[in-house]
């Protein structure tokens, strides 16, 4: 395995582009999926399990890690790695998005960063550029994001572009910070809003950078689909080619493959573990709520094809029934299902890519939503 971090681009078709990162701790397969282990666990499974169901590299998060256990703790731990048992790429998000949707009472300071109180237990919290990327460095992230300003959406344009300013100057900050570290990356984060021109700007200015990979952040904040895929058409004819380019939070099934379909390489949603544990499976027929009373006495499997055993061996009656009764087996077998369904999505992208057939396999995938689930078998 590569002792650098190094992007092949390896085919497109049309915007969709099949790529591999490599890196010290191995290969990630784009376009890739990250399941989101927030806190150092990807809910209601074990890595094993994730690891098995084909993820390359899964995602971690600064704000609630810096929390509890703590960034000094952990790395006194001998890293985030070795702590949570997975010994391949993981990616650290800088915290932004968290501090702008849980922290109370957040004050935001050019110079000093963000001062905020912890949702936890009220404890106040400074972080400034330099301190995320030192939060990620004891961590041991493979891939670390600079500290952004994530504007909630709608918003007006004065807002948005000082926030959007002071994330590229950030980013600047960020890339000092982080210095040198082979076989480590860190990437930037475009911002903008829903404003084209300041999408553009923050483009740019990152790509002037020369970092190492760019992210597409600030979206998936509450805007329709069709502004989020007019701000990707606007920003990623910007950033280089030759770099990973990551949509940040992103997103449904429909979502990915429409992103896919305009250049994004890589995703993290917390989506397929969040509907799990609500009941809601995600599968080659559309999305299946388990809570519906038309399932309590349906003996079929979710999905009678899958190699998945939650979709395969167990009847949507036992799942229903697992539900209702909230319990927790219900969110780890319908986790489990919903992460190997986007597992199975990604390298469904990935072949289609590879042999020129993209928009076949996007045609043939949503034909199989449009069928639904009641009259499939």
């Amino acid at each position: 395995m590569s002792e650098t971090f190094e992007f092949t681009l390896k085919a497109t078709d049309g915007n969709a582009r099949l790529g591999a990162i490599t890196m010290p701790r191995g290969e990630i397969r784009t376009p890739a999926f990250m399941p989101v282990g927030t806190a150092g666990t990807v809910k209601a499974m074990y890595l094993d399990q994730v690891r098995d169901l084909g993820a390359d590299i899964i995602l971690g998060n600064t704000y609630h890690l810096m929390l509890r256990p703590g960034a000094e703790r952990v790395a006194r731990l001998g890293g985030l790695h070795s702590l949570i048992r997975w010994q391949y790429p993981i990616l650290t998000d800088s915290g932004g998005f968290q501090v702008m949707s849980l922290a109370a009472l957040r004050q935001i300071d050019e110079k000093k960063g963000v001062t905020f109180k912890s949702h936890i237990d009220g404890s106040v919290h400074h972080m400034s550029p330099e301190r995320s990327i030192e939060i990620q460095g004891l961590l041991g992230s493979d891939i670390q994001m600079q500290l952004d300003e994530c504007v909630r959406l709608p918003a007006e344009r004065p807002e948005i572009e000082k926030s959007t300013e002071m994330s590229l100057r950030w980013a600047e900050r960020c890339r000092i910070a982080f210095g040198d570290q082979p076989g480590k990356a860190m990437f930037g984060i475009v911002q903008g809003g829903d404003i084209p021109d300041l999408r553009i700007r923050s483009a740019r200015g990152l790509a002037d950078l020369d970092l190492k990979g760019y992210a597409v952040g600030g979206l998936a904040v509450g805007e329709p689909q069709d502004v989020m895929l007019a701000m990707l058409e606007t920003t990623l004819p910007e950033l280089p080619t030759t770099k990973p380019r990551y949509l940040m939070g992103v997103g449904t099934p429909d979502d990915i493959i429409k992103s896919v379909a305009r250049g994004i390489d890589m995703f993290d949603c917390v989506m397929p573990t969040r509907a799990g544990r609500h009941g809601l499976a995600f599968t080659r027929r559309g999305k299946v709520n388990l809570r519906n009373a038309r399932h309590a006495e349906d003996l079929r499997p979710l999905d009678e094809e899958s190699d998945c055993p939650a979709a395969r061996d167990y009847s949507r009656a036992y799942l229903h029934h697992l539900v209702r009764a909230n319990e927790s087996l219900a969110g780890m077998l319908l986790t489990w299902n919903n992460l190997h369904y986007y597992q199975y999505l990604m390298q469904g992208i990935r072949a289609a890519i590879a042999e020129g057939r993209f928009a076949d396999f996007v045609g043939e995938t949503h034909q199989g939503w449009a069928r639904g689930d009641i009259h499939a078998l």
